[in-house]
């Protein structure tokens, strides 16, 4: 790819994630939205593969239906209270902007494209899709944290940890298997906003940290399938231990960092009394 497009794709990439956490207006909350699905599908396009085509067009109509939605939900509201004020949302706005945020993120029961998108893209691609495309949406969770249903979010949350943690165990591409933990990890997130923005912060923080750790090795060594991982330890030890440490501590295991999230997601659920809900979510990191 020409160097001055990259440069470009990549600015708006930055650009638009930026344009909407820093609007209180819906029209500029969905103009940098819209800016940051056209910016990455040239990126994922680039290995000008069927494949690639395919995951490009998946991409673009669940990301066009998502940011339609919030559209609509935005001018509803606006029709209603006469205000473009992304914080003075109604209950039904509200529930079609969750809907469709959810619908952005992966959240189960709207993931089913996820895993395809990421199988179909190159390994920074989907370190991209899986880490830095997650924070406008979830910006938007912020903002309307207040007016959150949080009986339909707690069941996003769990349903989407059951669902990364269990559909995990049959894939062998390591790709589909960072997609269903991605999934996973967007549950304990959603989960996290209706107890804590500030611990949804913690939490996203430490997930994309591990997801790098665990993204950059893979793409190093071009490891595509569990078995490739068999043959990174002759070519370089340290690489294949650092890997094993980062998916550890993706999954949460007690010394790794990853586990401190999760820790006190289900320390503040306790302290709520939803012992039903915390107990959920630990069978679900069990694979």
């Amino acid at each position: 790819m020409n160097p001055l497009i990259w440069l470009t794709l990549t600015t708006s990439l930055a650009a638009s994630t930026i344009i909407t956490m820093s609007s209180n207006h819906w029209l500029l909350a969905w103009l940098g939205l819209e800016l940051n699905t056209l910016s990455i599908l040239p990126i994922i396009m680039k290995p000008h593969h069927p494949r690639a085509a395919e995951a490009t067009t998946k991409y673009f109509l669940v990301q066009a239906a998502a940011a339609t939605t919030i559209l609509l939900a935005g001018t509803t509201t606006t029709w209603q209270t006469g205000s473009w004020s992304i914080t003075h949302s109604g209950p039904t706005a509200t529930l079609l902007i969750t809907a469709a945020i959810m619908l952005k993120l992966g959240a189960a029961p709207t993931h089913l494209w996820y895993p395809q998108v990421l199988q179909g893209t190159t390994m920074g691609t989907a370190l991209v899709i899986s880490t830095w495309q997650k924070i406008a949406p979830l910006t938007l969770l912020y903002m309307m944290h207040n007016h959150l249903d949080h009986t339909a979010m707690l069941a996003v949350g769990i349903a989407s940890a059951v669902v990364g943690g269990w559909a995990g165990l049959n894939q062998t591409q390591t790709r589909m298997i960072m997609a269903f933990s991605s999934i996973a990890h967007v549950g304990w997130l959603i989960t996290a906003m209706t107890i804590s923005p500030n611990l949804t912060t913690l939490t996203m923080m430490m997930y994309v940290l591990t997801t790098m750790a665990t993204f950059l090795p893979l793409t190093t060594t071009a490891t595509k399938t569990i078995a490739d991982m068999g043959t990174t330890w002759p070519l370089s030890p340290p690489t294949l231990a650092m890997t094993m440490v980062a998916l550890m501590s993706l999954g949460g295991l007690p010394p790794m960092g990853g586990f401190m999230p999760k820790w006190l997601i289900l320390k503040e659920l306790s302290t709520a009394g939803l012992m039903m809900l915390s107990t959920t979510l630990l069978l679900a990191t069990l694979p």
